[in-house]
Formats: C-alpha cells, sequence, structure tokens
C-alpha cells in the first residue's frame, strides 16, 4: 500500500485533461503557515465543485498533487504511514505491489527525512482509508519576536557587559518535516478537524514555545556575534547582516533547545528592526567613537592641529606666552610620550598597593636652555606647517629677550 508516480513536476497537458479530481494544497494560506490538510479540487466526480478543507481522506485510487516546495504526509490513527517529498502527481492505492510509502527525491529533505522514516514510520498494515496532509519546506517569513525587558552579553569590542532592548524577526525553513510532526506538532493538528499549523498564529501554543526559546536565545547570540573574529567584533554589523546574525542566533538555539536535531527546524535569516540599548551602554559606544576618532592618523592630525592653536594662543598672549611657548617646546616627540603616557596601566612614581616607597627627590628648577636649540626647533615647526611666520617670529623675540 502506497503511492504510485503519475507524472513529475507540475500538473499539465495530458494529465490536466484526465485529472478532474485530485487533491491539492489550499489556497489563501498565510506565509507563515507549516502543516495543513489537503483539499479537494475539481468537479467530484461532476457532482459540483469541492473545496472543503475537512475532505482531507484519501482513499483507493484517489489521485494528489505534490507542488513544488511542499511534502506530502499520510497518517492513521496518528500514526505516519507515508511521505511524498518530490513534485508530481500521484496515486493513492491499495492493492498495487509496486506502490511506495515514501518519496524523498534527492531534494533539500532527503537526507535527513530517510533516516527519520525508518525511526518513525508505521509498523503494522495500513487501511485504505488515509488523512492526508501538506507541509511547507520553503522559507516560512516573518516570525516576529521581542525582548520586553534588556537583555545583556559580553562585548569583546567594548570590553564590557552590554544592555539593550531589541526587536525583529526571523525565517525558519522545515528541513525534516517527519520529526517536526512526530516530535513536536500536537495531534490536534493532524486529525479529522485538524486546523492549519501557522507559527504567526497567537494561539498555537507550539508556535508561542518557539518564541520564548528564541528570546531566551537571543542574549547567547548577541555574544556569539560580537564575539566573533571573523564579524570584526563590531555590534554596529549586526543590524545589516541577516545571514550572520541567523548563523549565531541558530547556534545559540540549537545549543540551548536543539531545534534541527529534536524538531527538524533551521533559522534561515534574521532582520533586526531595532536595537535600544540602555543608558549605560550608549554612553559607553560614544566614548568609544571618540577614542577611535583620536586613534591612528587621524589622532596625530588632531594632535599636530592642537599644536598649532598652542602656538598661536603663545604669540598672541604676552603674559603667558612663555609658559606656553615652554610646554610646545617639547616637540611633537615628547608630547606623543605624553599622550602615550597616559594609556599606560601604571603611573611610575606612584607607590603600588602594599608596597612601601622612598619618597619623591625634591624638584630642581630646569636649566636655562639655549636660545639657538630653540630657535632650531620653532624653524623645523614653522617648515613643517605647525606654526605661522607670525608665530615664530613671536618666539624668537622671546628666545632672544628682544
Amino acid at each position: 500500500m502506497g503511492f504510485i508516480k503519475a507524472f513529475a513536476g507540475a500538473l499539465g497537458g495530458t494529465f490536466a485533461d484526465q485529472w478532474k479530481d485530485f487533491l491539492v494544497p489550499p489556497s489563501g494560506l498565510a506565509p507563515t503557515a507549516a502543516i495543513f490538510p489537503a483539499v479537494a479540487r475539481g468537479q467530484n466526480a461532476g457532482r459540483g465543485a469541492n473545496t472543503q478543507a475537512s475532505e482531507h481522506i484519501i482513499t483507493n485510487g484517489s489521485r494528489i498533487v505534490v507542488p513544488e516546495g511542499y511534502a506530502l504526509v499520510t497518517f492513521q490513527d496518528g500514526e505516519l504511514t507515508g511521505f511524498v517529498g518530490e513534485p508530481g502527481g500521484f496515486v493513492f492505492t491499495s492493492d498495487d505491489q509496486n506502490a511506495a510509502s515514501v518519496f524523498a527525491g534527492d531534494g533539500l529533505v532527503s537526507s535527513t527525512v530517510k533516516t527519520s522514516w525508518e525511526r518513525f514510520r508505521f509498523g503494522g498494515q495500513p487501511a485504505s482509508q488515509q488523512l492526508a496532509f501538506y507541509v511547507n519546506l520553503k522559507e516560512i517569513p516573518n516570525n516576529r519576536f521581542g525582548t520586553q525587558s534588556e537583555i545583556y552579553w559580553d562585548d569583546a569590542y567594548l570590553r564590557a557587559q552590554v544592555g539593550a532592548i531589541t526587536r525583529g524577526s526571523y525565517s525558519l525553513r522545515i528541513v525534516d518535516p517527519i520529526l517536526l510532526i512526530k516530535s513536536f506538532v500536537p495531534l490536534s493538528y493532524l486529525g479529522h478537524d485538524a486546523r492549519v499549523f501557522d507559527f504567526g498564529d497567537l494561539d498555537n501554543d507550539a508556535a508561542s514555545q518557539l518564541f520564548n526559546e528564541l528570546v531566551g536565545s537571543l542574549a547567547a547570540a548577541f555574544s556569539h556575534y560580537t564575539n566573533d573574529p571573523a564579524q570584526g567584533n563590531r555590534i554596529a554589523r549586526i543590524q545589516g547582516d541577516a545571514v550572520g546574525f541567523a548563523q549565531s542566533l541558530s547556534h545559540a538555539v540549537e545549543e540551548g533547545y536543539r531545534w534541527t536535531s529534536d524538531r527538524g527546524l533551521s533559522i534561515v535569516k534574521v532582520a533586526l528592526q531595532a536595537i535600544e540599548y540602555d543608558e549605560d551602554t550608549r554612553k559607553l559606544l560614544s566614548d568609544v567613537k571618540k577614542a577611535d576618532a583620536l586613534g591612528g592618523a587621524r589622532g596625530n592630525s588632531f594632535m599636530q592641529q592642537a599644536a598649532a592653536r598652542g602656538f598661536q594662543a603663545a604669540g598672541e598672549n604676552p603674559d603667558g606666552g612663555a609658559a606656553g611657548m615652554a610646554f610646545l617646546g617639547m616637540g611633537m616627540n615628547a608630547a606623543g610620550g605624553a599622550v602615550g603616557g597616559l594609556q599606560q596601566p601604571a603611573t611610575p612614581g606612584y607607590p603600588q598597593q602594599g608596597t612601601p616607597q622612598a619618597p619623591p627627590p625634591e624638584p630642581t628648577a630646569p636649566e636655562e636652555e639655549d636660545p639657538m636649540a630653540k630657535l632650531t626647533r620653532f624653524k623645523a615647526m614653522l617648515d613643517a606647517g605647525l606654526i605661522t611666520q607670525d608665530d615664530y617670529d613671536a618666539a624668537k623675540k622671546k628666545a632672544l629677550g628682544l
């Protein structure tokens, strides 16, 4: 007992003329619908159109069309009796020895389905009357999620704990229909009065469970993404990386709840519509942006501009100019060393905890610097464009006591 394959691919040509009555997936389904009863289409042996979803019972000789992107499963008393996972037209028969119970093909689900079929297939003798259901094998979009309070994770780039409220949507795919049906879908969706199993249905307890498990995995997914060197350790990339973050989220969900190995589900893409950071994280991000701006070549440019402004201010201020010029007279190398010193973990000369230190030596008056050495440095700064001619002339007068 099983199915005989009548044709491959879409219904057309001669078979469209011959097959006046057959079963197909229902029309008008939501994109998030996953499992639904088959419906009869055609003239119902000349007795008028028949599109009632309750008539998903197939008997000997029933003809069934399996479109691209769908699979067909049959049940008897809640037990799996048949599976068709390749597109085409099939005839259900109870008396043909050539009939097969499973058509896995060589598509997306073939390798996993064959293993699950051997695990869950019906062990008795199937009756001539079966219930037929279709399974959506396409990418199922717009499964929404959101957090009501902050989630926290350790961020490698910021080197701190980060908190945020986030919302978005994800798409998933059924990669093992048999495993999903036998391990997760409630029996009420697989009986005579079955309704559509829809991931977007708020009254679907199984779908609500998936929602809660995914939200519970978000913190681990954010941590996995931002601590992955392949992603550059940058949180700013998450919202524009639907596939990369989906991999991190899928990893976290599989690690915590085994969606793929226990339920036959896989996350495909994730779209983050918003990430609202808490106050501490916003301040930290602002500081990091400033630090990034002062790093590398851009930071050197800022230092040069600051030095030039300092020389200009010294030349315009006859009272405080000498002190300002004395500081700037250290030169760019000395100034760079001073800035670098701010980045050291400890400051030389300060006592460490628990270690007695000798008192610092008495300060000595600085030796008067040779005016020619000063002028030489000022001339080098003038040639480098760090000071103006007026700045140089003012410094020259002060150095020579004019």
